[in-house]
């Protein structure tokens, strides 16, 4: 047998499930391999050497990457410890900007006395601001200029349906019966109100739940009366006449009525 079949015969033997046999080869002497049964032992210790290597290299790669993983970028850079008479340096801290403080904000409802009230109303205007806090003096008087002329136009035209809506039962019943004499005379009126001067307040008080404000107005009215026939029997046209009145006007605090009424009525 040549010696290259006899070494496949081996080969055979070693892969597949045979039993193996002893095998004997005259060209091969005491001592000596197969030379294809060496080749393949050298290959297989190189593949195994390799396979070593490489797990060997894997499992380092692991290790490096946890200790990487554990320890961080800080550790390759030591920390420089501060020097003793070096201070900490902090951000500086700026104070926020400072708020203008609201002013609380006050009623508009005692302006400066003299304006709008006499000083001796200035204690009967508190009581009134005390009782009722939907109480606003400026805008009273503003009602009551209105309310002055109003009334007095009622009056001049004898419209007592009006001047119902704007006066108490007593002012009403006085202003009726002016209506019904001058009526009963024949005489009409063609009054006009010119202007305000000035409207103050003079007095003011609360009794009862019921406030009273009296206000003092200086007008000028163009007045003129005439008869049956619309002849003037008095006043002119072209001269207006400075007027001096004192009119008081009440409130029932409880009621949801804002309308101030007129109470009274004088010559200033």
């Amino acid at each position: 047998m040549a010696p290259v079949a006899w070494c496949f015969r081996l080969l055979k033997q070693r892969f597949t499930s045979q039993q193996p046999e002893i095998l004997y080869h005259r060209d091969l002497k005491p001592g000596r391999t197969c030379p294809i049964l060496s080749t393949i032992t050298l290959g297989q210790r190189e593949a195994r050497v390799t396979s070593t290597i490489i797990i060997l290299a894997l499992i380092a790669a692991f290790l490096g990457l946890r200790l990487y993983s554990a320890l961080g970028k800080h550790g390759s850079d030591p920390e420089v410890a501060p020097r003793p008479d070096e201070q900490p340096r902090t951000a500086p801290v700026t104070a926020p900007a400072a708020q203008p403080q609201e002013t609380p904000r006050l009623r508009s409802v005692t302006p400066v006395a003299g304006s709008v009230y006499e000083p001796a109303a200035e204690i009967g205007i508190r009581a009134v601001l005390a009782a009722d806090r939907s109480f606003d003096v400026s805008r009273f008087l503003h009602g009551a200029q209105a309310a002055y002329r109003m009334i007095l136009e009622a009056y001049w035209k004898g419209d007592k349906n009006a001047l119902r809506e704007l006066c108490d039962a007593d002012s009403f019943e006085a202003f009726a019966e002016e209506i019904d004499a001058r009526a009963a005379r024949g005489e009409t009126l063609d009054n006009r109100l010119v202007t305000i001067d000035r409207a103050i307040i003079t007095d003011a008080s609360v009794n009862n739940g019921i406030a009273r404000l009296t206000v003092r107005f200086d007008a000028d009215i163009a007045a003129i009366t005439r008869d049956g026939e619309g002849r003037i029997i008095a006043g002119s046209m072209t001269d207006a006449v400075a007027t001096h009145d004192v009119w008081s006007f009440v409130r029932s605090i409880g009621s949801r009525d804002p309308n101030w009424l007129l109470d009274e009525t004088d010559a200033g």
